[in-house]
């Protein structure tokens, strides 16, 4: 029989972390705590934890701070809980590399509901690096492990946590036209930018870094009137 999945919840309000704590193990996960942020490194670098639910708001570290220290080193899920005023907060950390967020007060099945994706996104992930960590495509490679872009003269880039998931996307479904409905499904949750053109944001900014321009684009080709084409073999 497996181990259950082993999650960190991370709330500094005492009432709130022992309710959701109490809720995640009668639906069968193994749950850690702790109400201050100086003690998530440790937690997560001691533990096989593959989700976090973190407060943005929390004494020593916040949860900004933190998701760029996890993301660093690890490819475990993240969900940040933010209050209905943290607009900025939430696309920074996406930025930072956190996989989805909820809103205080927030529905326990609804968080249920998008932990139990979000895990099983990052098993696939990780299945995935099994496989192999480096994906290669017009003399790029990129390390998965590290979420790590290198060009055809070996000079490396660090992707943002959108721009990596879009190329995961892309190579994942190269050689097949995305319209940019299918790309918001495959690379978040739809809740982050209800606005797909946020796809067309991503792209642009993936393009630089591959040292391409809109209107001459060859590995991110763009289909007008449907989306877009990721041209290369993928190995």
């Amino acid at each position: 029989m497996s181990e259950p999945d082993h999650i960190l919840i991370v709330e500094d309000e005492p009432i709130t972390r022992e309710q959701l704590v109490s809720y995640f193990e009668e639906e069968g996960y193994r749950v850690s705590s702790t109400g201050s942020g100086g003690e998530v490194q440790q937690l997560v670098d001691h533990n096989d934890i593959i989700l976090v639910l973190l407060d943005i708001k929390l004494p020593e570290k916040d949860g900004l701070t933190l998701t760029r220290e996890i993301r660093a080193h690890s490819d475990l899920g993240i969900i940040l809980v933010t209050s209905k005023q943290d607009q900025i907060d939430r696309i920074l950390g996406l930025e930072s590399g956190a996989d989805d967020y909820v809103t205080k007060p927030f529905d326990p099945r609804e968080l249920l509901s998008r932990s139990r994706n979000l895990i099983r996104r990052v098993r696939m992930q990780q299945k995935q690096k099994k496989r192999s960590h480096v994906r290669t495509f017009d003399g790029w490679n990129l390390d998965l492990n590290k979420r790590e872009l290198t060009s055809p003269e070996n000079i490396p880039a660090q992707l943002s946590a959108g721009e990596y998931q879009l190329l995961l996307a892309f190579l994942e479904r190269a050689g097949e036209v995305m319209d940019r409905d299918q790309l918001m499904n495959r690379i978040r949750n739809r809740e982050w930018f209800p606005d797909d053109r946020y796809v067309d944001v991503l792209v642009g900014q993936l393009r630089k870094k591959l040292g391409e321009r809109a209107g001459n684009a060859k590995i991110i080709a763009t289909i007008h009137g449907t989306g877009y084409l990721f041209t290369p073999e993928v190995a």
